[in-house]
């Protein structure tokens, strides 16, 4: 058996990133944190955290991390069966949502989904990545691209993000000077979210005909990628409804008019997870269907 002290000890560590912030978060001392990981690590018979600003997990503690996560929902979906004759948990969920629905439609779902009692804990990454986050349990739900759901989960679609190519009047006029093509997208530097991030090659392909080799500047951040292309630092792709008001005022342009890329959302939960996730579940599919993708 794995002691519960211990293990809330372990799992605030690593949400917050410090022994110090999870005695604060836990309401005990500092020495009380150290000392139960200490003996969950002798329990365990491994490392579970690399004492690191801020603390991360090993690959053992990884493991042991979602299944904290685990025991939290578990927790969550006891006190709806009980009626709220138990308190609360207090674990966050943790979810993998893109950076683009972080910026479209996804805080208004968690809004209302916070209003039934939840936290949450993000982990942004691709939504061509994020399934294989739900794989290894390192999340506990995921908007994902597929379709086919991860092996014990049920897959929600909820629409789609459409995504033009734009930048600023200027740039445009500077690095295209009114022609896409396979040379301009060559030469005109593009922004891009990270290395992972595939959509700005298959947009230049699709507008070109041909595989275009880019030259990108790296910006983690879609607010931050927008802002780039409206200072005129390079084009980019985003979300057609998070660059409208920049569309309507003529801060920003498309390089090809209504030649945009469509991205599935599809919202995928563990089984186990999905009547205590249900509040979410709603809340997301509202959100898309009210607020748009």
């Amino acid at each position: 058996m794995i002691d519960a002290a211990a293990l809330a000890a372990f799992a605030a560590v690593l949400r917050c990133g410090s022994f110090e912030a999870a005695a604060a978060s836990l309401g005990i001392t500092q020495s009380a944190v150290s000392q139960r990981v200490k003996a969950l690590e002798h329990r365990m018979g491994a490392t579970l955290i690399r004492r690191t600003r801020p603390a991360t997990p090993t690959d053992a503690g990884q493991r042991l991390f979602a299944h904290a996560e685990a025991v939290g929902l578990l927790e969550m979906e006891l006190a709806t069966d009980l009626a709220g004759l138990l308190p609360g948990a207090e674990t966050p969920v943790r979810i993998a949502v893109t950076a683009d629905s972080l910026a479209t439609f996804v805080p208004h779902a968690l809004a209302v989904a916070a209003e039934a009692g939840f936290l949450f804990d993000l982990v942004i990454d691709d939504q061509a990545h994020a399934a294989d986050l739900l794989r290894s349990g390192e999340v506990a739900a995921a908007i994902t691209l597929s379709s086919t759901p991860v092996q014990g989960c049920t897959a929600v679609a909820l629409g789609s993000l459409e995504y033009p190519a734009v930048c600023a009047p200027a740039f445009f006029a500077r690095w295209f000077n009114g022609r896409v093509s396979a040379a301009t997208l060559a030469a005109a530097p593009a922004l891009v979210f990270n290395r992972k991030d595939a959509l700005p090659s298959m947009w230049a392909e699709r507008a070109a005909g041909a595989r275009v080799p880019l030259r990108a500047h790296y910006v983690a951040s879609t607010q931050g990628i927008t802002d780039a292309a409206i200072a005129g630092l390079g084009w980019c792709l985003n979300p057609v409804g998070h660059l409208s008001p920049h569309l309507a005022s003529g801060h920003l342009v498309e390089l090809v008019p209504h030649l945009r890329l469509e991205t599935p959302l599809v919202w995928q939960v563990p089984r186990r997870y999905a009547r205590v996730l249900a509040p979410l579940t709603r809340a997301l599919v509202r959100a898309v269907r009210d607020k748009g993708a």
